[in-house]
């Protein structure tokens, strides 16, 4: 039995952070059975594939270019009024649910807070079995418990734990094959993003950057576990070029001379400047490339401690995937004292560039509210979208007796992954608006504990609220957009039947006009529904699937349901 020695929450802004010492490109829709092996054993082939595979859904989200674009039109606008939930599973932690449910072959693999894995029949929502990760003595975290899901390939799946680990499951059984440590999470570094499965490797970045650790994605051997190369996301020389806008140009009110100063006096901080990696990155095999966002720097709000750029923090990179050698990076906010880092990962997809050309790109949604599009090859910006939630009295530094600024430090898209539909050339996201004021207190790095430098505090008074965007990322101007009632965290799912499924924190899960952003279905699930949906196709039969378990950040109300809805016959 798992016991809780000490546990530290922070309610500022819903920001949960704990401590716990404890013992023990465009999709066509695929119709009939599956074209591409036999899913027992996840192939390469498969998973390059994925995009146009309408009975399975093999990544995180959804294919390697990440466009969680699902090409089977059964259910589409004229019949979503029809769906139903086909199947309820339960899983044994009631607690913030964020997975995004994998399926393969008619089996679904769901996972939880504190690390369970299930593999579920996708059609019936029987369990097969169930894995529960023995956490090690320290497990230090950020924002919740959460898992955001497992990677399949060939014969296993995989998972990354809060205590920095990842582990190897037999995809049949459930039995661990190899486990490795990652990092130490004595020292702040914890694992809540799903890996990514490529060519042989598991790829995994990792929690932090309110901890003051050294941000990094890895890659292992998907077969032994054996690590083949990292990647810091801080680089020893990380000053940078003391820019002085941020990227849509405005001036971020930085005091380079002080700054300059520190740095004779502290040296670099690139060790302790964090730089998570919260979500996954993006693949193009053609080129051989990754492509993933990373967070804010450490401490969050106090920037006199960490002078220069804090590279490459709040940035847009892109590396080689068999070496992870550095190719090339775009900053959206240098020197970042107001917690708007990058973390909803990246998607490819074609754009249009400045002159009209269509060309590779990279869509990034921010917590500005704007979404970021720029050119592959070199990570340079093309273009930023209209906002989509209010900005206000930016960039205002922090104060001790704080200052507002919209958006907050919960801001815009989050973590939340988008979806695109390229037909329509649109881009989705989920926003949220939750006004703040930014308080900064110097403290020194106090080794693996919370290290904000300050607070975020949520001004009570005033309206907190979400919405659905769909954004033209060839222009960056705003298709429609369609307000809720609190603010969105989660994600968001496009399918070729014009319809784009999200959940909000009152427990709705709806389904959108993807051209119009007309409401077209709605279901209660009793629950938060904070998790980024699925789709599959079994015995004929489309399924759109979801969890419904709350969200610790934002404090809504915990469930421990996976929801499975068809049409009704």
């Amino acid at each position: 039995m798992r016991r809780s020695k000490s546990m530290f929450f922070s309610a500022l802004v819903g920001l949960a952070v704990f401590t716990i010492s404890a013992n023990p490109f465009v999709a066509k829709e695929v119709k009939g059975e599956t074209l591409y092996g036999n899913m027992a054993t996840v192939t390469q082939d498969m998973m390059n594939r994925a995009g146009a595979d309408a009975n399975n859904f093999l990544h995180t989200n959804g294919n390697y270019a990440q466009t969680r674009y699902y090409p089977a039109s059964q259910i589409n606008t004229s019949n979503v009024k029809n769906l139903r939930p086909a199947w309820i599973f339960q899983t044994e932690i009631v607690e913030s649910m964020e997975t995004s449910p994998l399926v393969i072959n008619g089996v679904m693999y769901v996972t939880t807070s504190f690390n369970h894995v299930y593999a579920l029949d996708a059609a019936t929502g029987s369990q097969i079995w169930h894995y529960k990760h023995k956490m090690g003595p320290i497990t230090t975290y950020c924002c919740g418990p959460n898992n955001r899901g497992v990677a399949a390939y060939g014969d296993k799946v995989f998972m990354g734990t809060l205590d920095a680990r990842l582990i190897a499951l037999d995809a049949k059984t459930g039995k661990k094959v190899w486990d490795t440590q990652i990092a130490n999470p004595e020292l702040g570094y914890s694992e809540t993003m799903a890996p990514t499965a490529v060519n042989g490797k598991i790829l995994i970045g990792t929690n932090g950057g309110e901890y003051g650790i050294r941000g990094f994605v890895k890659a292992y051997d998907a077969n032994s576990g054996r690590l083949l190369w990292t990647f810091h996301t801080t680089p020893e020389i990380s000053v940078g070029v003391w820019a002085k806008n941020d990227a849509t140009g405005r001036d971020m009110h930085r005091d380079i001379a002080a700054e300059k100063a520190a740095l004779k006096k502290l040296g670099d901080p690139y060790k302790t400047v964090g730089g998570g990696v919260w979500q996954n990155p993006a693949v193009d095999l053609e080129t051989n490339r990754i492509y993933f966002v990373a967070g804010n720097p450490s401490p969050d709000l106090d920037g006199s401690i960490r002078p220069g750029d804090n590279l490459y923090t709040n940035s847009l990179i892109s590396v080689n995937l068999d070496t992870g050698k550095y190719v090339c990076h775009f900053q959206y906010i240098a020197h970042d004292v107001w917690d708007l880092d990058a973390v909803s990962p990246p998607i490819l997809t074609h754009v249009k560039d400045k002159n009209g050309k269509t060309v590779k790109g990279v869509l990034h949604g921010g917590k500005t509210g704007h979404v970021y599009v720029h050119k592959a090859d070199d990570c340079s910006l093309i273009r930023f979208s209209e906002a989509m939630v209010p900005q206000e009295n930016m960039w205002v530094l922090p104060t001790k007796d704080g200052k507002r600024m919209l958006p907050g430090a919960n801001g815009g898209v989050e973590w939340s992954p988008m979806t695109v539909d390229a037909n329509l050339g649109l881009v989705y996201a989920i926003n949220l608006h939750q006004p703040m004021t930014y308080h900064v207190e110097s403290t020194p790095y106090p080794g693996g504990k919370l290290w904000l430098g300050g607070a975020f505090k949520v001004i009570a008074n005033e309206e907190q609220w979400g919405n659905v965007t769909a954004v033209d990322y060839n222009t960056g101007q705003i298709r429609w957009k369609a307000k809720t009632q609190q603010p969105m965290i989660g994600g968001i799912l496009a399918t070729a039947g014009g319809l784009a499924f999200a959940g909000e924190g009152n427990g709705l899960f709806k389904a959108y006009d993807s051209a119009t952003g007309n409401v077209l279905w709605q279901f209660q699930a009793g629950a938060g529904v904070n998790a980024p949906p699925s789709s599959y196709t079994v015995n004929g039969k489309q399924y759109i699937v979801v969890g419904a378990g709350g969200n610790v950040q934002l404090n809504y109300k915990r469930g421990n349901n996976i929801i499975a809805f068809t049409l009704a016959d």
